[in-house]
């Protein structure tokens, strides 16, 4: 069974893979995280093996901009100096980084594209599963467009405007739709995958040295 990278009784198996490294130069490391690796270390020494300690073997200048759940696989963008962190840093804030990540849905979905728009915010008393807050929400957008249906699933396209925790996988559950493989959001056979089928596909954001509009993909693994 997958588990959530912030549940506490998890034990921990990271993949035995290579570093993938899509495009490093020397303000910036682009990398394809493999599903069931942490994007940092977890609490406790049996936790550190993680994406940014593998980076940090190879480049020990690499320095943390963003991460991605521990069964989510795909793009990850790395910085090498403090300014071009700052720098991503700041565009992530701003919402000028464009993602889009692939997914396997439980059943076929109606419609061919629409938005999520639903304010998230975290689930106490069942941390770490977030959940929909009309009250206490924070804001959280996400847009969807259908790939192709078929056999009870859908293989979406999904473009969050938002990066809060667990986003996509909270808004297409409450769609009706759960990830399929997701350990928190979904049930029955919809849960019952060998991982959680979420794949950061692209990232498109500017050089932090030279402004240009760079954009980063990884073939999609399921």
């Amino acid at each position: 069974m997958q588990h959530d990278d912030a549940d506490p009784g998890f034990v921990y198996a990271p993949p035995d893979v290579p570093l993938r490294v899509l495009h490093a130069d020397d303000s910036l490391i682009l990398v394809d995280k493999p599903a069931g690796l942490l994007s940092v270390p977890g609490r406790g020494a049996e936790r550190a093996d993680c994406l940014i300690a593998r980076l940090r073997a190879v480049y020990p200048d690499v320095l943390l901009v963003h991460r991605l759940d521990l069964d989510t696989s795909g793009v990850m963008v790395f910085a090498r100096t403090k300014a071009a962190q700052g720098a991503l840093g700041q565009q992530f804030e701003a919402r000028t980084v464009k993602k889009a990540y692939i997914a396997r849905v439980f059943g076929e979905m109606a419609e061919r594209q629409g938005r999520v728009d639903l304010p998230l915010t975290v689930d106490w008393p069942n941390r770490p599963r977030q959940h929909v807050n009309h009250d206490t929400g924070r804001p959280a957008q996400t847009d969807w467009r259908v790939v192709r249906s078929g056999g009870g699933e859908t293989r979406v396209r999904l473009m969050p405007l938002t990066g809060r925790s667990h986003q996509l996988r909270v808004h297409m559950a409450e769609l009706g739709h759960p990830i399929l493989g997701d350990p928190l959001y979904a049930t029955g056979p919809a849960r019952a995958h060998p991982r959680l089928m979420l794949h950061a596909e692209s990232l498109r954001l500017r050089h932090p040295d030279t402004g240009v509009m760079l954009t980063f993909t990884a073939p999609c693994p399921f």
